[in-house]
């Protein structure tokens, strides 16, 4: 599995307002940029334990991604789970990172995947452009020893 371009506080912001103009536009309660491993990177709205919910959901998709191949498809772009009070919709953004939609059942799924699938292409994009800023410097959010995170945050300067 790929790494993580370095983010900066810009690239969250840029992240951030994408998640919130997706849940404006398609009335959706919460929306999360994961990794496709699950670890929450960035996360707007109202929910319980988003992390958790990423980690589940990150498992989902690659559950899904795993049935592709053995059907011989290269790939599923998306998964939906329809509920009776909620549904869930996590789509691929690119090779790394996963956008995971939860809206209220009565919205259409149709609705939702259009306003995703917007802001998925804006993020990566963002993504994309972390990624040129400094192509050396990744991380992998796997080997993390969140004992000792000194190594990860630094002052701005």
């Amino acid at each position: 599995m790929g790494t993580l371009p370095q983010l900066i506080e810009e690239d969250i912001q840029v992240l951030n307002h994408e998640l919130k103009d997706l849940l404006h536009e398609s009335e959706a309660s919460s929306a999360m940029v994961i990794d496709k491993a699950g670890f929450l990177i960035s996360s707007s709205g109202k929910g319980d334990d988003m992390v958790s919910i990423a980690a589940l959901a990150s498992g989902a998709y690659m559950a899904t991604q795993t049935i592709a191949n053995m059907i011989q498809e290269p790939s599923f772009n998306s998964v939906y789970h329809q509920g009776q009070k909620f549904s869930l919709l996590v789509m691929s953004i690119d090779e790394q990172c996963l956008l995971t939609v939860v809206f209220p059942a009565e919205i259409s799924v149709g609705a939702v995947k259009y306003f995703a699938q917007s802001a998925a292409e804006s993020i990566a994009t963002q993504l994309g452009n972390a990624r040129m800023r400094n192509p050396s410097c990744s991380m992998d959010l796997s080997v993390i020893n969140m004992a000792d995170t000194t190594n990860l945050f630094k002052k701005k300067e």
